[in-house]
């Protein structure tokens, strides 16, 4: 580290030095741009000289230890198209003064890890690595647009205000994740818009005070498990992970801070840039105060891969996004009360699963057919269960949709059948065949018609004897058919005549014919009733 003179700049300060010094007094920019058409660019090949270059370790000594500023004036380090040589290193060291870098390029990594800053902007910056675990800010945190190639390292970072990560391009690290940053807590917005990571981005027990946005971010990782590892993630308000649209005009930056967010998620019809994970994600035991909103969003997944939303907790979940041709969506003992989706967004059978899933409301967004939902529930029970069938109908019978809540217990029984033995089988069939599971109890009413008529003509042309001749009342087909077939009410035809022959088959026919139908409405109305 350059040496310090009492009071002033250090001895061996260079021309660029002294001119950062300078300005960090009163606050200004110190401006080495060679403003020459594409000599500014920190992201370029092209060599910056010492005219523009300043010491890491000179940068440190006026962070750290810095002059007092100049009277009525605030000081703040505030480098533009700077080069900084060597390491800056600020571990464990607290920086009181504004601290704003803006396209400057630093040749090796930047060390925060545990020091203290009020506010700390990178804004356009080439940086090799970033490494800041347990960084603390009264203020924000930008880097925006920034290009770092070997990742970075925000584990149990406390952000006081906004984390800004817009447009950053960052790179993996040996261990293969592009953003680590398990634990860190964000008091206000993360904007991660337009993000492109080539590796892991963890987000393990992070917390975010309000919204967190990942609009048009490309999430790369298709070699690990994972691009986006967040089990545990507690946003505020809403989790963005959408598309953005680009015809959004944010307003000008000027020189100082860029703006919060690129934009907004896109309507219809407009130019947008969709939300792109490729790799498996991991939002398991989230909570979200408002909702996930995945209106747009592209997953990339292997046959292995998951989308994984386990037991996540949400008022509203808006599954908008493009189907995934390959891999899984898990949405087992998640808690939403609003489902928002879209039949072309689910993935078909064997690739979802939504076993304990609970929801309240579901507003589909364009055409769902109910032979869709019902093929939705069937994809996300490869075997046979009954509460998401049960847990449909039940929400389409709070919405008025009784027709279709019972068209979907149909289907929950006609799907048990296939599970049952032979026997039991038989008796679904014919449960089935006669009154629909007592779901249609017109068919029952029916069929209970029909038999009266057919008994009734059959025995229209017969006489029978009485058992007991002197007490006996008169004989009448229609009343004896029907007391056959009801097996509750007596209208004081059965057991008086004797019949034999055919006819008895007939009669007892129609006893048992009774006694099925009796049986299977009898079924249904208590299945009616249960559900009530």
């Amino acid at each position: 580290m350059a040496k310090a003179r009492a009071g002033g700049e250090p001895a061996d300060a260079t021309a660029a030095e002294l001119r950062m010094w300078q300005a960090y007094r009163t606050g200004g920019v110190c401006d080495l741009s060679a403003r020459a058409a594409g000599r500014d660019d920190p992201h370029s090949d092209r060599v910056w000289g010492p005219e523009r270059t300043v010491r890491a370790g000179t940068v440190a000594l006026l962070l750290l230890h810095g002059p007092p500023p100049v009277p009525g004036r605030v000081a703040s380090l505030k480098l533009r198209g700077v080069r900084i040589s060597g390491r800056l290193d600020l571990s464990g060291g607290t920086v009181e003064p504004y601290v704003e870098f803006q396209s400057c390029r630093f040749d090796s990594e930047i060390q925060l890890s545990e020091a203290r800053f009020g506010t700390l902007r990178l804004v356009n910056c080439a940086i090799p690595r970033l490494e800041a675990a347990r960084l603390h800010t009264e203020g924000d945190l930008h880097l925006p647009r920034c290009r770092v190639a070997r990742g970075i390292r925000l584990t149990d970072a406390q952000i006081g205000t906004d984390l800004l990560i817009s447009q950053v391009v960052v790179q993996r690290d040996s261990k293969g994740r592009a953003i680590a940053a398990d634990g860190m807590a964000v008091a206000q917005d993360f904007q991660g818009e337009m993000l492109e990571a080539y590796g892991e981005v963890s987000l393990r027990g992070a917390k975010v005070g309000v919204s967190m946005s990942l609009r048009g971010a490309r999430l790369r990782n298709p070699s690990g498990r994972r691009a986006l590892n967040a089990p545990q993630l507690t946003v505020e308000r809403t989790l963005y992970l959408t598309s953005v649209a680009l015809d959004h005009s944010p307003g000008d930056s000027g020189t100082h801070t860029p703006p919060y967010g690129l934009g907004e998620t896109p309507l219809g019809g407009r130019r947008a840039r969709a939300f792109e994970c490729e790799g498996g994600m991991r939002l398991d035991d989230g909570r979200f105060g408002d909702a996930i909103d995945f209106y747009g969003a592209r997953f990339l997944l292997s046959a292995e891969q998951e989308l994984s939303l386990r037991r996540i907790q949400t008022p509203e979940l808006r599954f908008v996004g493009e189907q995934p041709e390959r891999g899984r969506v898990v949405l087992s003992g998640a808690k939403v009360v609003k489902l928002v989706d879209m039949s072309t967004s689910w993935p078909g059978p064997g690739r979802l699963s939504m076993e304990g899933c609970s929801y309240e409301l579901l507003a589909p967004r364009g055409h769902f057919p109910l032979a869709r939902r019902l093929a939705w529930v069937e994809a996300a029970t490869p075997d046979y269960s009954p509460e998401p069938y049960e847990r449909l109908a039940a929400v389409l019978r709070a919405s008025g949709e009784d027709a279709d809540a019972r068209m979907v217990l149909l289907a929950k029984q006609r799907r048990r059948r296939a599970t049952l033995p032979p026997a039991a089988k038989a008796w679904g069939y014919l449960q089935d065949w006669t009154v629909v599971y007592g779901y249609r109890p017109g068919r029952a009413a029916l069929w209970m018609a029909v038999l009266w008529a057919a008994g009734s003509l059959l025995f229209s042309r017969l006489d029978p004897p009485a058992i007991k001749a002197d007490e006996h009342p008169h004989w009448n087909a229609a009343l004896y058919a029907l007391d056959l077939l009801l097996p509750v009410v007596d209208f004081g035809q059965e057991g008086q005549w004797d019949l034999r022959g055919g006819w008895q088959w007939g009669a007892a026919a129609l006893v048992v014919l009774g006694w099925i139908l009796a049986t299977t409405v009898a079924a249904g109305a208590s299945r009616l009733l249960r559900r009530g």
